[in-house]
């Protein structure tokens, strides 16, 4: 059986590939788990002080795998959201080396992310309004921090998409290159070549400091349990399911 994530890790840096390119790196459970065993590992290891993410094949992650949304409670969708929240409060520097589309889930994992680098077939896409489902996984607290009320109000509530130009354009992604993971290597050799305790303690700082008096992944936190409750009741609607059917017969 493939695995559905792959490790590799070299020059102390974590490169982890969501490894379903059939599927265009949909997420399920089971790759949401092992995302989060692949974050909780290269946390452990004190050969390993950064991280990044990517996906194999063409996209980088097409979302949620559609059945196991449309199946999806409260806990379901926590399930699918476990793997990019393990990079959201990973305590290592993190690179999304977004390749292809990102969609949905996928835009989350990306905006997980602390730098993002877009290749240029790479495609920002949130979809949620699209098919009728509320946005999930903190999505509105991360837009907003990454381009700001405007752009994210845009994106989500107008299906604003961003390619790589226009990612780099609003602060979506910090740069495009031709090979985004060549890139992400690049520049993962910073806090590779630093003491690891600065490099985390680093961090660390700039999560309290962000926004003083509150730590941004308590932040996050906050808004995946806002936004739980409206997704999961959008899931049961009869608009979502029309959609959903429509987006299976594609």
């Amino acid at each position: 059986m493939t695995d559905p994530v792959l490790v590799h890790v070299e020059d102390r840096v974590a490169t982890l590939t969501v490894n379903d390119p059939e599927r265009r790196n949909a997420v399920t459970a089971e790759i949401s788990a092992a995302l989060r065993a692949a974050v909780d590992a290269a946390e452990a290891d004190p050969g390993v002080h950064a991280l990044i993410v990517t996906g194999a094949g063409k996209a980088f992650c097409a979302g949620a795998d559609l059945s196991a949304l449309g199946e999806a409670t409260e806990d379901g969708l926590m399930a699918i959201y476990d793997g990019f929240l393990a990079v959201a409060n990973c305590a290592l520097p993190t690179i999304a080396a977004v390749n292809g589309a990102a969609v949905g889930a996928g835009l989350n994992l990306a905006l997980a992310a602390d730098v993002r680098i877009a290749g240029p077939a790479a495609l920002f896409d949130p979809r949620f309004q699209k098919l009728g489902i509320h946005p999930g996984g903190g999505a509105t607290w991360m837009l907003h921090r990454a381009v700001g009320p405007q752009v994210a109000r845009a994106s989500l509530l107008f299906g604003m998409r961003f390619d790589a130009e226009a990612a780099v354009r609003h602060g979506l992604a910090l740069e495009m290159a031709d090979d985004p993971l060549a890139a992400a290597r690049e520049l993962a050799a910073g806090p590779a070549g630093a003491p690891r305790e600065v490099v985390l303690a680093t961090k660390a700082s700039m999560r309290a400091t962000a926004n003083p008096g509150l730590v941004d992944s308590d932040q996050h936190r906050i808004a995946v349990h806002t936004e739980l409750g409206p997704q999961a009741t959008s899931i049961l609607s009869p608009a979502f399911a029309e959609r959903l059917a429509s987006a299976k017969r594609r």
